[in-house]
């Protein structure tokens, strides 16, 4: 989702950015060109319209407005789960399963965890080895 976004902006960017053809008022079909205090003036004209948005449409604000708050915390909660998942990935030095908000509430963390340390003190002994067999001083062959 995050790659769609960003290909979205920067093909914006680009769209912006590309020049123009310009057309003059000869060209046959009567459009102007725009001058800047004329965009400006439509840009200041249709911010004023938004604001009166709600005062117009009550009903339809009402309903924005709860879809804004479910969204804010639904990213609230992700952000949350995101969290504590990096926190204790960094806070763990071994290799346990990672748990979020969300497998502790199916009871997940109910259950004891099987210990990870299973050698015995005979398994960590090193292996026997045998005298190790003397040198003997080489002589010259004679």
């Amino acid at each position: 989702m995050g790659f769609l976004l960003r290909t979205a902006f920067w093909l914006g960017v680009v769209a912006v950015l590309l020049p123009t053809v310009t057309r003059t008022p000869s060209d046959g079909d009567g459009a102007a060109a725009v001058s800047a205090a004329d965009a400006a003036s439509a840009a200041a004209s249709t911010v004023a319209d938004l604001r009166q948005f709600c005062a117009r449409q009550p009903d339809v604000c009402a309903i924005g407005t709860q879809v804004a708050v479910a969204i804010g915390q639904k990213a609230q909660a992700g952000a949350k789960i995101m969290y504590e998942m990096v926190s204790e990935t960094l806070s763990s030095s071994d290799r346990t399963p990672v748990t979020t908000g969300a497998t502790a509430l199916r009871g997940d963390l109910a259950r004891p965890q099987a210990s990870q340390n299973t050698l015995t003190a005979a398994d960590l002994a090193p292996d026997w080895r045998g005298p190790q067999p003397r040198r003997e001083a080489a002589r010259p062959p004679g």
